[in-house]
Order: structure tokens, then sequence, then C-alpha cells
């Protein structure tokens, strides 16, 4: 798991929580996040993500779909139980661009769909623009 400098963390525009299972992947979205003024925590399975999320109350999850233990798409299910009544936004990142796979990404809960390789003005105004419409508001819950 890598954390983005505590000293930032009061100055950030939101916390993401990146469940992607290719670490140099991660790495780089978070790299770019952190940049544009994001704290980012990263997960590496579906697990431990649910387990992070239940914990630091993220503002946002970057999921991959394609996970070493449990589909994004399930991670996407228990989140949506999880933050009942709050909303949490869910990006789905994935490889999988069919348009039955977008299909149940949306059917599971998920804000938004991209698919890689995406570029970063993309991800950055995906993530500005759901975050903008979070009606949980930034930093409830921690």
């Amino acid at each position: 798991m890598a954390d983005s400098e505590a000293g930032k963390a009061a100055s950030t525009h939101g916390r993401i929580l990146i469940v992607e299972d290719e670490e140099a992947l991660a790495r780089h979205l978070g790299s770019h996040l952190q940049r544009a003024g994001y704290e980012v925590r990263m997960e590496h399975t579906g697990k431990a993500g649910l387990v992070v999320a239940a914990e630091h109350w993220p503002d946002l999850v970057l999921l991959d779909l394609v996970l070493p233990d449990i589909s994004g798409f399930e991670v996407c299910t228990e989140l949506r139980r999880l933050y009942r009544p709050w909303h949490l936004p869910v990006l789905m990142l994935t490889a999988l661009n069919s348009p039955k796979h977008r299909l149940l990404g949306f059917g599971h809960g998920a804000d938004a769909y991209l698919t890689k390789p995406v570029s970063s003005g993309e991800l950055l105004r995906t993530v500005e623009t759901l975050l903008s419409h979070n009606v949980r508001g930034l930093g409830a819950g921690s």
C-alpha cells in the first residue's frame, strides 16, 4: 500500500483509492492524481481495496475490473452496500472495452467507465466531474 505524503493530506482536492493489480500502472495513475492535488492510496486486490474503503472512507474509488482475487464488479457491488446511504463515486478503469462489460459495470453501480489506455487529461476531467457531483461531500466519514 502506498500513501501520499502526510503533509499534503490537509490541502488535497479529495482522497482517491486506486484498486489496480498492475502495480506500475497504479503508481503511474497515482502520480498523475497526486500532482493534481489528490491524496492517493493504492491496493492491488479487491479484498484489500474493500478493507481500505471501509477504514479510510475515500472520496472516490478508481477500480480495475480484472483483479487477482475478486472481480471489480463484485468490489463495486460491495462498495455500494458498504456506503449506503452515502454516495461514493466509482470510476471503473479497465481494458474490457465491450458494450457488455460497460453495461455490467453500470449495472453493478459504476458512475463512470473508462478504458485503458486512458489519457491523463481524460482521467483527471472524469475524476473532477465525479467529485463535483458527490453529494456526500469531501471529508465525510473522517
